[in-house]
């Protein structure tokens, strides 16, 4: 299947998928017979070695000071002890980053259709022992969780994909288009080795595909103790930072002006705080919250509904706007994340910087967000520089094809779960393909809690049964991917 980007398969694709969220959304509402048991967990001897190999991946602290190549190199031994080739398993890295390496792998198919690439990095963000209850570079198992650094991102999901390779390798499965497989650096630390965008620019025929799928970028979502819903990724939001800075000549503690940096950065910083950017709401957004009201009652489910069509209210965007979850869907977000000020106990500070992070919707630019923020925090003299600027990157056109195979995966293990799709509200590898002109969705099934998402925070963990169903989701996807037109 050739996706076109073109405005009139575009909008074609657009009314069908409208015309399947909401007959998915329909069929969510359905009663599942109390009688069916479905399969949803790996077979043990998978799940075992599934086990091993996050174990592995996590006792490799492979944060951005340490790198990946240690976690690649052990993965590709695992691979072709499995009996993949040489040709089929590539260790690479480049020559000023040798820490920073990548292992690609091709499970080789008939090659009725061009290949469909797997993204997920190795690179984890650091974690204290301190701040933990349990080390978190090991793999600890506790009243049916499993804590580590990199359990939910992404070292589980990475876990499961090898798993699933070595799965189908010993099945001899020859699926009906390649399926390539890359374990990469440096995603974390927005890192001056990022694999993904370095094999694009150097080994692009290892990975150049017709579809890319993004574990990190799906979102599967947990609720009261429920799976509810799991969503197919077309976009995500453009991340870009800034540094705020006010300065001032400083002086005696005796001595105080109305002139303290720290003073007027924080005066901007509460502008800021108390400020909400405009309503933007994207195409994908609509259908996500068309699909997502059949998941609520009352007030929300008429709002969600509203939301989705034409000149919502004032009222049904400022109730929206009061949750978190729902508030980073409706509009470009930019928050304080550091500040640092001052350089002596007894001086008056001659400095106050703040890092401010932004994630802006599609469509946005970095220009007009940074008007904005000028504008905001009403002090010419705050200087406003880019630290980490804008990579904008096309939307994915929803997909009725890509979304029914995602479906029919889900509803095999899950049947009360809808489909939706998604715009991430943060930032992922899938920019960089994007942009290469590869069309990328983000899906997994790595339920996390809506109320207590642990990724990047203290004791980061999943589930033992959710561990063991991601792996089995894993590998009917690939299978069901691979069977593309």
């Amino acid at each position: 299947m050739q996706i076109s980007l073109n405005s009139r398969f575009t909008r074609t694709v657009l009314s069908s998928a409208v015309l399947s969220c909401a007959a998915w959304s329909a069929s969510a509402q359905q009663p599942v017979p109390t009688s069916m048991q479905l399969a949803t967990q790996a077979p043990p001897q998978v799940a075992a070695e599934a086990r091993e190999i996050l174990s592995e991946m996590i006792a490799s602290k492979s944060i951005h000071a340490n790198g990946s190549t240690a976690l690649a190199q052990k993965i590709a031994a695992r691979l072709l002890a499995a009996g993949y080739s040489q040709t089929d398993v590539q260790v690479l890295a480049p020559a000023k980053h040798p820490n920073k390496a990548n292992v690609v792998v091709r499970l080789r198919g008939s090659g009725k259709a061009k290949p469909v690439l797997y993204i997920g990095h190795l690179d984890v963000v650091d974690a204290k022992r301190e701040d933990w209850n349990f080390d978190p570079f090991s793999l600890t198992e506790k009243d049916g969780w499993l804590y580590g650094r990199g359990t939910i991102d992404m070292l589980g999901q990475g876990s499961a994909m090898l798993a699933s390779l070595l799965r189908l390798k010993r099945e001899n499965y020859v699926p009906e288009r390649d399926i390539i497989v890359a374990f990469t650096a440096d995603e974390e630390a927005e890192g001056e080795a990022n694999g993904v965008e370095w094999l694009l620019k150097e080994h692009r025929s290892l990975i150049d595909a017709g579809l890319v799928i993004n574990p990190d970028a799906g979102e599967a979502a947990i609720k009261n103790g429920k799976k509810i819903y799991l969503t197919t990724q077309t976009s995500e939001k453009i991340f870009i930072s800034y540094a705020v800075e006010a300065t001032d000549k400083g002086g005696h503690s005796s001595r105080p002006t109305d002139q303290n940096p720290i003073y007027r950065l924080s005066k901007g910083l509460q502008r800021l705080s108390d400020f909400s950017f405009p309503l933007h709401l994207t195409d994908t957004v609509k259908l996500y919250f068309a699909g997502r009201s059949q998941l609520e009652s009352g007030q929300k489910k008429a709002d969600m509904l509203a939301i989705s069509k034409a000149n919502p209210s004032a009222a049904v965007v400022r109730r929206l706007s009061q949750e978190v979850e729902t508030n980073i869907m409706l509009r470009t977000t930019c928050t304080a994340t550091e500040i640092s000020g001052g350089h002596a106990e007894n001086a008056l500070p001659q400095r106050a910087k703040a890092t401010i992070q932004c994630r802006v919707i599609p469509g946005e630019t970095q220009a007009q967000t940074e008007a904005i923020l000028r504008r905001v925090m009403k002090d010419d003299s705050i200087k406003i520089s880019v630290m980490t600027p804008a990579k904008p990157t096309p939307e994915s056109p929803p997909s009725p094809a890509i979304f029914k195979a995602v479906e029919q995966v889900t509803k095999s293990m899950w049947p009360e779960v809808i489909i939706l799709p998604n715009m991430s509200a943060g930032a992922s590898d899938s920019v960089f393909t994007r942009n290469a002109g590869l069309v990328t969705y983000g899906v997994d099934a790595m339920f996390d809690d809506l109320d207590d998402s642990r990724a990047h925070g203290r004791d980061e963990r999943i589930s033992v049964k959710g561990f063991n169903e991601e792996i089995e989701f894993v590998y009917r996807l690939m299978k069901s991917i691979a069977k593309l037109p």
